[in-house]
């Protein structure tokens, strides 16, 4: 039975050094790439030699990205946890911080903290179905995932990515969903909110794709991110295609400040989303609203 994803000292996730957890490191902006109007894909390198062996990283976690002179920023990890070289940040232009990551450009200097958090629970479903389910810029912090599936695909039964955007323009790895869909590995359903004369797919949130794909939810598990509203009702309809609590995990956004579990921004109830998340289970999720009840 998969317990849930846990706290990153229970994945067995190799811890960082103090100073990597609580200063940033220096690291340059290599690579831009615009995603969306509002959303582009910044490919970081750690300046320190020392500091770039000793970054290890899983997918599901994140840093907090510094703008020297404006304030740091919780951002996932949207790369393969393959690529040792560098890592890629998705960010979409919001507040001060990220609106500032969005004025630099390749060259440029940022500050690294981390990695925070926990991860996907990867190893745990080995054997297991998986179907992803994102919205927007929800398919970010899955992307490491799915790259993961992929590289070891023998190790997976069937896996399924069901993407909903609010437009075809909105979508974000429009490359990387057309890669998938035609690699065979990886079953791609797409769907928009409002189409446009370019748009020959489906029309509709995206629990409407549930429909299209056919799983033994006894032997599946559901990974979800996106908008909370569209987690909320995929988790509702996922439980009602019968997957079981503890077999639906989700990536939850809250604000997050220190990355360490100390300012308390990121508190629900006991726990520390920053330390014990982002990464939780439907069952755990429950167990938080029923505390709050």
């Amino acid at each position: 039975m998969l317990t849930g994803a846990r706290p990153r000292r229970m994945w067995g996730v190799n811890y960082l050094p103090t100073g990597h957890l609580y200063a940033p490191m220096p690291a340059r902006i290599t690579s831009v790439v615009d995603e969306t109007p509002d959303t582009k894909t910044f490919r970081i390198a750690l300046e320190n030699p020392e500091h770039a062996r000793d970054f290890l990283w899983e997918p599901g976690q994140f840093v907090e990205l510094s703008v020297f002179g404006v304030g740091e920023a919780p951002i996932g990890f949207a790369s393969s946890p393959l690529d040792h070289d560098a890592f890629e940040l998705t960010i979409v232009a919001r507040g001060s911080v990220t609106r500032a990551v969005h004025a630099l450009a390749a060259g440029d200097l940022v500050g690294i903290r981390g990695p925070h958090g926990n991860a996907w629970p990867l190893e745990a479903v080995r054997g297991s179905d998986v179907v992803i389910v994102a919205g927007g810029c929800g398919l970010a912090p899955l992307r490491p995932a799915i790259f993961y599936l992929l590289a070891n695909r023998a190790a997976y039964g069937r896996l399924v990515l069901l993407y909903g955007a609010r437009t075809p323009g909105d979508r974000d790895f429009k490359a990387d969903l057309e890669h998938w869909a035609a690699s065979g590995d990886l079953t791609v359903l797409q769907t928009v909110d409002s189409a446009d004369a370019s748009w020959h797919g489906e029309v509709g949130a995206v629990t409407t794709l549930f429909r299209k794909i056919s799983v033994e939810p006894a032997r599946g598990v559901a990974f979800t991110c996106g908008p909370p509203v569209m987690i909320h009702f995929v988790t509702l309809e996922l439980g009602r295609l019968g997957f079981a609590d503890d077999r639906i995990v989700t990536s939850l956004e809250r604000h997050m400040r220190c990355g360490v579990g100390k300012c308390g921004h990121c508190c629900v109830n006991q726990l520390y989303l920053c330390v014990e998340g982002p990464v939780l289970t439907r069952a755990q999720i429950k167990r938080l609203a029923e505390a709050r009840a």
